[in-house]
């Protein structure tokens, strides 16, 4: 066997440490904490604000802080039992034997150290008001799940994701550049909020029969599964008309509008969700719910970049 690889408790090849520890943090999630940051980075730029070492800074840190929340969410879970053997997601690091769980939750600590690191090198360059922002947030990220608060237990999942991935993360990536708050910042982070805790809704609608029988009371177990799909069409159209709101409001350049275009993604993504009852099926509404996220997201940062550049 090549590279030094030994075989996993299933009898597969087991992955190198670094694919292992990719598929832990749920590599492919973490654009949901990269995204705001962008934006934000976009509307300071519009304001004639920008620094790319700040960028770079910010992004690490805001990265590392997903990452950690994936770890410490997965630990708990499995301690909870919410994810066993036969669950879908997140990772299934812990339950397919390749990582131990104190390796996890080590590393969602290291992960969140580093996060904190790079937020005190952001408080020391742009003030204490770095330092409010930050630390709330890396209590709601180690809490989401952990006793004795665990948010996502309690129904405020998507409200703790819409205000710590939605304006937290676009105000702060924007006063990191500025050294002061905008209202505009505030207005473009609403529809990513939205969407971000779209992400979640749809995560929770796929595990729905799981939540229920572990005691793990999110809002879709709560509404039921007709009630939970409401929830993501309503999610999915504030997105929209909060920005057509801000457009006409003048919150926001006109060309915001551009993420009109994603509208087929949001379709796709409520026609699986809808339609489909079996997890497998409903992980590609989850996969859908992050495309439009990202997509959304970017589009909404080019507006704001091709505004900038033509002083519009």
């Amino acid at each position: 066997m090549s590279n030094g690889q030994a075989i996993s408790q299933q009898g597969r090849a087991r992955p190198g440490v670094l694919k292992i520890w990719l598929q832990a943090v749920r590599a492919p999630s973490l654009s949901a904490a990269a995204v705001p940051v962008l934006l934000g980075t976009a509307v300071a730029a519009r304001d004639g604000y920008f620094s790319g070492v700040r960028l770079v800074i910010a992004l690490i840190g805001a990265i590392a802080i997903q990452a950690g929340t994936n770890l410490i969410n997965d630990y708990y879970d499995f301690r909870s039992g919410a994810d066993s053997n036969e669950s879908l997601g997140p990772s299934m690091v812990i339950q397919r034997g390749l990582l131990a769980p104190e390796q996890v939750w080590r590393g969602g600590m290291v992960a969140f150290a580093i996060g904190a690191a790079l937020g005190l090198t952001l408080v020391y360059l742009c003030g204490w008001p770095i330092l409010a922002i930050g630390i709330p947030s890396i209590a709601a990220g180690y809490f989401y799940t952990a006793a004795p608060v665990s948010l996502a237990y309690i129904g405020l999942g998507e409200l703790t994701v819409f205000l710590f991935m939605g304006p937290a993360i676009v105000i702060g990536a924007y006063y990191v550049m500025a050294l002061a708050f905008s209202w505009t910042a505030l207005w473009a982070s609403v529809p990513l909020g939205f969407l971000v805790a779209g992400i979640l809704h749809a995560n929770n609608i796929r595990d729905i029969e799981s939540d229920s029988i572990h005691g793990k009371n999110t809002l879709a177990t709560m509404l039921g599964r007709a009630g939970a799909i409401r929830e993501s069409v309503v999610l999915d159209v504030l997105a929209y008309a909060t920005t057509i709101i801000a457009v006409l409001a003048r919150s926001l350049p006109w060309t915001a509008l551009v993420v009109f275009l994603t509208i087929p993604r949001a379709r796709d993504q409520l026609r699986i969700v809808s339609r489909e009852t079996e997890a497998k099926k409903l992980n590609l509404g989850l996969m859908r719910s992050v495309q439009l996220h990202l997509e959304f997201g970017i589009l909404m940062t080019l507006a704001f970049v091709i505004a900038a550049i033509f002083k519009w």
